[in-house]
């Protein structure tokens, strides 16, 4: 049996901590031994881990140099013992490689999943350090993995390992009833936003184009799930914009998958992703997609075959792509049909979790 240590920035629904409660919970069994660790902070996944019969605890992080913080982690490695402890995230990497050179697990996979180099200077500057001492980097699209190599990260330790999806779950509500939810009435056609409230999701685009579509239709309501520091910016924009009653904000929340499959379409209108859990979730819920042309979405949506690509921050675009797909019903559902096939086939959660089951045989029994 291999353990294996996860070590992740914070438990809250976002992009890595979903798809490592997707790992987690497939590997779970007889061949893997399994403890989360959430660096800084719990949340609503450490429940959804626990059900799954796998432990769960929080460091408590509270900078990204904290003594304390780093005691305690090392504290839970002896204690835990694993073969190979598993960051996925910038802080985690940090934290991980110093851990891993006091306490010598057998192995240390780093993660990066996003275009962006460490924010940090100090992050950046030992993020060299943390790679030279893992034994893979693992990142979740070739544009996140042309960044690393800008950067002058190994080429020779970098795996790629795309994001993995499940089918979409059976429906346990009715579009009525989601719609008595909100107070909306039968006729009204529903586009999502999903994904933390954070500048670089641009998510005002998305409310001007709701507000461009005000113009000419009566009957759209933008729904945006999720939480973050941008919230009260964007409820001020909200009134700034006079369109309070077609934008919604839902907040985190777990039922996300369950709203999906009553969805017209979904947005993302993020101008930098590594690869798009949210965009991902709509196709195997075979809803078309509106989404910014960048080099990791390109990767996953097929322009004007499973949905549509807009330039970063056109607003018009998303409003217009939404205009057409609304006026023809059937184009809608055979670009959702076909981002449905797409997300499965080549994005299954399966091959995701045999891919890292393979790699974590590979380090510790190297």
């Amino acid at each position: 049996m291999i353990r294996i240590l996860h070590l992740i920035d914070s438990l809250a629904r976002e992009g890595a901590g979903r798809q490592m409660t997707l790992l987690a919970r497939g590997l779970a069994g007889p061949q893997f031994a399994l403890h989360v660790c959430g660096l800084s902070r719990g949340g609503p996944l450490a429940e959804d881990l626990t059900r799954a019969g796998i432990a769960v605890s929080v460091i408590g992080s509270r900078w990204l140099a904290d003594p304390c913080a780093w005691w305690r982690l090392r504290r839970q490695v002896r204690r835990i013992r694993p073969d190979l402890i598993h960051a996925w995230g910038e802080r985690a990497n940090l934290y991980a490689a110093a851990v891993a050179r006091q306490c010598g697990p057998a192995g240390l996979i780093l993660a990066c999943r996003g275009l962006q180099p460490p924010r940090a200077a100090l992050e950046a500057a030992i993020e060299p350090y943390a790679v030279r001492r893992c034994q893979a980097l693992v990142v979740n699209s070739q544009a996140v993995r042309a960044s690393c190599l800008g950067r002058g990260l190994p080429p020779e330790k970098i795996r790629l390992i795309a994001n993995g999806v499940a089918p979409a779950m059976a429906q346990a509500a009715t579009r009525r009833q989601l719609l008595d939810e909100l107070s909306l009435p039968e006729s009204s056609r529903l586009v999502g936003l999903l994904g933390p409230l954070r500048p670089a999701k641009r998510v005002k685009d998305a409310i001007w184009a709701a507000d461009l579509l005000k113009v000419i239709r009566d009957d759209v309501h933008l729904l945006i799930f999720g939480d973050g520091p941008h919230l009260e910016r964007l409820l001020q924009f909200r009134r700034q914009v006079e369109i309070t009653e077609r934008v919604h904000f839902l907040g985190e929340r777990g039922d996300v998958l369950r709203w999906l499959p009553h969805l017209d379409l979904l947005w993302s209108t993020s101008g930098s992703e590594g690869q798009s859990n949210a965009i991902l979730e709509a196709m195997a819920a075979g809803l078309p997609v509106v989404a910014c042309d960048i080099p990791a979405n390109r990767e996953l949506l097929l322009h004007e075959q499973t949905g549509y690509l807009a330039r970063v921050g056109h607003r018009a675009a998303f409003a217009g792509w939404t205009e057409h797909l609304l006026n023809r019903p059937e184009l809608a559902r055979r670009l959702g049909a076909a981002g449905r096939q797409r997300a499965l086939r080549q994005f299954g959660l399966e091959p995701m979790i045999a891919a890292y089951a393979a790699l974590y045989r590979e380090i510790v029994y190297r």
